[in-house]
């Protein structure tokens, strides 16, 4: 009725992400340099909020109102750059759109990789935006990657990357076809891609069932969020494979587009990324309340029990939940990719190597 006052209360969690700080590598008056931790995602998407590297430097460093140059998977680390201006984020962008932007990755992947250099050129096409999966195929998108070794351990290699162009995974999806898969990829070196593990683009599925058996697996083993969705999106409608709008295109997982550009068909700006549902950025969450309402579940339970005992039933980071969910190890917040260097016709920032990429390094 007129008058009346409506209140709606969403209850979400946010997917747990490493500890490990951003480390600030470079800043001036007009970027700013990171070196983003796995497992973080760059800004707002899904079901992440606060813990992504735009809310974070936002919080901790006071950056804010930052333009995006380039993105990185949620699960790749390294060197991650943010303009302060819209001048300088138009200029690089324009870099960035006529490929005169080097960048190079370090990876450990599965056996022993050609000492020669290897070239792959083969066209990937995107399996689901919404599950982030694609595959090597010849209706897709032409791609170039350049590999050369580093060093060979015995049972799995230290590889330099040089991406030529800027397809969703493709460095990942490359690696795949090549038979010599990230060692801890997440989705390309799953058992759901046959008992070869996609090598060759043999694959042995359909698309559909190729997403049913990696959500299965990760279904198993409670790692759903590492897709980037949960059970709910399970539920819900089923998504289009064609992305036709030359603007918003929102899916749930994080996305890679350049200055407001949210379409994934669309945009070519980094080989490590998915796809974006943004959340608002003005919404706070009131930490007084939750601290009372913990307080009081802390008191007692809708079961009228009292105490300690009563808290110990619930989820203890959250004061509506009697689930508890499994806290995953550091090595499931890893994945062995990581954005070595990028350098423009004005600029070049490096980060240092992975302990992972040390040359007599085991797991």
């Amino acid at each position: 009725q007129n008058n009346d006052f409506l209140r709606n209360t969403v209850h979400r969690h946010e997917p747990p992400v490493t500890a490990q700080p951003i480390r600030i590598l470079a800043e001036d008056e007009e970027v700013v340099v990171v070196d983003k931790p796995s497992s973080l995602p760059v800004h707002p998407c899904g079901r992440f909020r606060h813990n992504t590297v735009i809310f974070i430097l936002g919080k901790e460093h006071g950056l804010r109102e930052l333009h995006t140059l380039h993105r990185l998977d949620r699960m790749t680390s390294g060197v991650l750059m943010f303009a302060k201006t819209a001048a300088v984020s138009k200029r690089i962008d324009e870099q960035v759109r006529q490929r005169q932007l080097e960048k190079e990755y370090v990876c450990r992947v599965v056996g022993e990789f050609p000492e020669h250099e290897v070239l792959c050129e083969e066209p990937i096409l995107v399996v689901s935006y919404k599950v982030g999966v694609c595959r090597v195929d010849p209706k897709g998108k032409p791609c170039q990657t350049l590999f050369r070794r580093l060093s060979y351990n015995g049972s799995s290699s230290v590889v330099r990357c040089l991406p030529r162009t800027g397809r969703t995974h493709q460095i990942r999806v490359h690696l795949q076809f090549l038979g010599h898969p990230i060692v801890n990829d997440p989705i390309y070196n799953m058992a759901a891609w046959g008992p070869h593990r996609g090598k060759g683009g043999k694959i042995g599925k359909t698309d559909e069932e190729l997403l049913k058996a990696l959500v299965e697996e990760h279904r198993s083993k409670q790692s759903l969020e590492v897709l980037g969705i949960g059970e709910e999106d399970l539920n819900s409608a089923p998504e289009s494979k064609d992305c036709g709008n030359s603007g918003d295109c929102t899916t749930s997982a994080e996305a890679d587009a350049v200055n407001g550009s949210s379409c994934p068909a669309e945009d070519e700006k980094d080989p490590e990324r998915s796809d974006l549902e943004a959340f608002p950025l003005n919404s706070d969450v009131n930490l007084e309340t939750l601290d009372k309402d913990k307080e009081l579940s802390l008191c007692g339970n809708q079961d009228g029990q009292t105490g300690e005992k009563g808290w110990e039933e619930k989820d203890p980071l959250c004061v509506e939940c009697r689930t508890s969910r499994r806290d995953p190890s550091p090595k499931e917040l890893v994945m062995f990719l990581h954005a070595l260097r990028y350098k423009g016709a004005d600029f070049e920032y490096c980060s240092s190597m992975p302990e992972w990429a040390t040359e007599h390094w085991q797991e």
